[in-house]
């Protein structure tokens, strides 16, 4: 029997509730690319993708011809192999790059007399590809930092290639994202965002938002859901910046050093439940050279990394070479389907209320296996055929 006592009325809540949902939305994961492609400025065309997909189809022709290679090479089942390479094949057939960004910051460097010549030409490029249906379904630039001091030059990039863009165009073309490196100063947020508030309102655009790189420990501590006032979409692990900043020797800046671990929980940690996107960094390596041995061996490597990344939690990565691509669809793909089938069962028994192998999950692990159902479903895409 429950016993009434006086007690003061709970106030407020209706507003408080309003503000949860609003910070923490908890959404389901919708489409994510699993990785970002960066081109330095100078070096982009609007035949860069196709480039890249091509050159990536040779390797995977020259170095890994068959599921027996594939197997052999990235660890991956012999049940799971052959689904594996025959994904892989037409994925870099169709769409080798998800995500691709535009860089003019440390990939391109310091160069006043040529950047906006470059900048105009990469609008030019975007705009050809875009008419011939070849943009990916996201893409933009990386401009450049605030912590360089020289913010005019940021914005001044950006205002010209987005004017170029729209003006040829007449609007921006869908999946635009923008990158703001080197986050060093929460005040860089504000000045950023008051720009490209005007700069929405002189070209008519919709809300620009934006991601930020998180390459400093400086960073850390001002993650918040609010960051920028709603423009944050994603922020980008920077595994050389951060680990150079803390002072680790040259040989252990990879991203599977521990210290890269707690950088990316503490983002885990700042932005759950906030649907922003996390995504981790690179390899900054290539093939040694075109021998089968050392182009596996880069695989390899890369690969592992991947893996890491994934058993993290962080299920987008950038890539900065065309071998990148083997590496990393094959990974991505056979991550997915190796529990693919045991976590449809597992969400099954649940709705039935029985039990797989003695075990009932929780509610809350049942949640995170339809999120990783529909993720792998996300990942795995139209190259899939039935991915059970």
């Amino acid at each position: 029997m429950r016993v009434t006592v006086g007690h003061r009325p709970i106030t407020g809540f209706a507003e408080e509730y309003r503000l949860q949902q609003s910070r923490y939305p908890m959404t389901p994961a919708g489409w994510q690319p699993v990785h970002t492609v960066y081109v330095p400025a100078d070096r982009f065309s609007a035949d860069t993708v196709a480039t890249w997909g091509g050159q990536a189809l040779e390797l995977l022709e020259a170095h890994l011809p068959g599921p027996d290679e594939l197997a052999e090479v990235f660890g991956v089942s012999a049940d799971l192999a052959p689904g594996v390479h025959r994904r892989l094949l037409a994925k870099l057939e169709a769409e080798p790059v998800e995500d691709l960004r535009i860089d003019f910051e440390d990939g391109y460097g310091v160069r006043p007399d040529d950047e906006d010549g470059h900048a105009e030409q990469a609008a030019a490029a975007v705009v050809a590809m875009h008419e011939e249906g070849r943009l990916p379904r996201r893409w933009g630039l990386r401009v450049k930092s605030f912590a360089d001091a020289d913010p005019e030059r940021s914005v001044r990039t950006l205002d010209g290639f987005l004017t170029e863009v729209v003006g040829r165009i007449g609007a921006l073309p869908p999946g635009f994202a923008l990158t703001f490196p080197k986050v060093l100063m929460e005040n860089y947020l504000g000045q950023f965002s008051a720009f490209l508030e005007d700069l929405e309102k002189g070209l008519g655009l919709g809300p620009l938002r934006f991601e930020i790189q998180v390459e400093a420990p400086q960073t850390l501590p001002f993650l918040r859901a609010d960051l920028a006032g709603g423009r944050l979409a994603a922020a980008h692990f920077g595994v050389f910046d951060y680990t150079a900043a803390i002072g680790l020797p040259p040989h252990e800046q990879r991203l599977d050093h521990p210290a890269c671990d707690h950088a990316r929980h503490v983002m885990q940690t700042a932005f759950a439940g906030t649907g922003i996107e996390l995504s981790d960094g690179s390899l900054a390596a290539a093939p040694a050279s075109s021998a089968t041995a050392d182009v596996r061996a880069l695989w390899r490597r890369h690969a592992q990394l991947v893996r890491h990344s994934l058993a993290h939690g962080f299920y987008q990565g950038w890539d900065m070479h065309p071998s990148h691509l083997v590496s990393r669809f094959a990974t991505v793909y056979a991550f997915h389907l190796a529990t693919y089938d045991s976590y449809t069962a597992r969400v099954a028994a649940w709705e039935q209320q029985r039990q797989v192998e003695g075990v009932m999950d929780e509610p809350a692990t049942v949640k995170t296996l339809v999120t990783a159902l529909s993720r792998a479903r996300s990942a795995l895409g139209d190259f899939t055929g039935n991915p059970a």
